[in-house]
């Protein structure tokens, strides 16, 4: 009789153990981003976001009691490697939720393999259309460009009074995508561009760019363009070819990366951004945080990523669950959650932010002007 009481005892410690260890498997969050290629130190910057939200999350307990683990896969800074990446998540079958790319014609190009996979993705892309594609796992924790093009058309016309429009963007979904609300918007302000001109991404020479600029007599410049690479090497051929014009560009302007390569030739020059570090108490005590870690200050690739991370992680906390469709759900609830991006109030298409911050390169110092929220489109 003592055996069999042993015995039932010896069960329900296993049991109970058993439960114990299965309750505290850590929940899987993939990354697939730019480890290595071309744009490998932006993704250095982003995957420090991530690394730095999980760190938080783990050390305040974790999610549902179990912490987070993260599951990175490098796209080799390639759309292929993209949809490969993606596709090796999806496959495993125990992932909770995804941080994607920044890039969106990385994101355009594995969105079907996303649709497919079924799990909730956080992306960083802002081109309009990929949340408007019927991809009812992509969510944007970022503004889309709709939003860029009306402050940026907005800040030309009415701060800086100018009328005559240059427009150069890569031919990429980002760069063509905001060229075209840029180009909506400005119309909107009785404006109508005076150029408008692409360039392929990767380009080692911009000398014919900026000759059309000069012959188009343009009184200001904005620009929708994806590499840092490509901002450095145009905005000091830009400078050397004598075009000093008022120039208002999307977030790349102010990527650290673009800030070293440019260096003087982007004093003075003007950014919409959807982070900055001295908007507020928040970003300034992350600059804090991601600086004594990393011993450099953050920009957008960081600011984006540990958002994105940091909402996944509330979602499904609110949820109580990591099943997809309760964490999808989760996400699109979420509403008036304060970010490094700004307020996050999730619509139906899967956009969380509705505005952007405008600042000034003074001297390489990057300073914070003035926030423009929209109503959710």
């Amino acid at each position: 009789m003592k055996t069999k009481i042993r015995t039932r005892a010896a069960l329900c410690v296993a049991l109970l153990f058993g439960t114990a260890a299965q309750a505290a498997e850590p929940i899987k969050i993939g990354v697939v981003n730019e480890i290595t290629g071309v744009q490998a130190q932006a993704g250095e910057f982003t995957v420090n976001g991530i690394k730095l939200a999980q760190e938080e999350i783990n050390n305040a307990g974790g999610v549902l009691g179990r912490r987070i683990e993260l599951q990175i896969e490098d796209n080799q800074s390639t759309n292929p490697g993209t949809v490969l990446a993606f596709s090796k998540l999806g496959g495993r079958g125990d992932i909770a939720g995804i941080v994607g790319p920044i890039r969106s014609t990385q994101v355009q190009a594995a969105s079907p393999t996303i649709a497919k996979s079924g799990i909730p993705t956080m992306i960083g892309g802002t081109d309009t259309s990929l949340t408007h594609v019927n991809n009812r796992w992509l969510f944007r924790a970022r503004p889309n460009d709709s939003y860029s093009s009306r402050v940026i058309a907005d800040f030309g016309v009415n701060t800086l009074k100018m009328k005559k429009w240059a427009i150069i963007h890569s031919t990429d979904a980002f760069g063509s995508g905001g060229a075209k609300a840029l180009t909506a918007a400005l119309a909107a302000q009785g404006v109508t561009p005076v150029l408008d001109q692409g360039y392929t991404n990767n380009s080692q020479d911009f000398a014919a760019v900026v000759l059309s600029i000069k012959k188009s007599e343009a009184d200001i410049l904005a620009t929708y363009m994806t590499l840092e690479p490509d901002v450095g090497i145009f905005a000091r051929q830009l400078r050397q070819l004598g075009v000093t014009i008022p120039w208002v560009g999307s977030p790349s302007l102010i990527a650290v990366t673009s800030l070293n390569l440019a260096g003087e030739s982007l004093y003075g020059t003007y950014a919409i951004t959807d982070f900055t570090t001295g908007a507020n108490d928040l970003t300034r005590s992350f600059m804090k945080k991601y600086h004594d870690k990393y011993g450099v200050n953050p920009d957008t690739f960081a600011s984006w990523s540990y958002d994105a991370t940091q909402v996944l992680a509330q979602a499904i906390r609110n949820a109580g669950s990591t099943e997809p469709e309760a964490v999808r759900s989760a996400i699109l609830a979420i509403k008036g959650y304060k970010g490094l991006e700004g307020t996050y109030e999730f619509d139906q298409n899967g956009d969380g932010l509705h505005g952007y911050n405008i600042v000034r390169n003074e001297g390489g110092k990057i300073v914070f002007m003035k926030r423009v929220d929209f109503p959710a489109q």
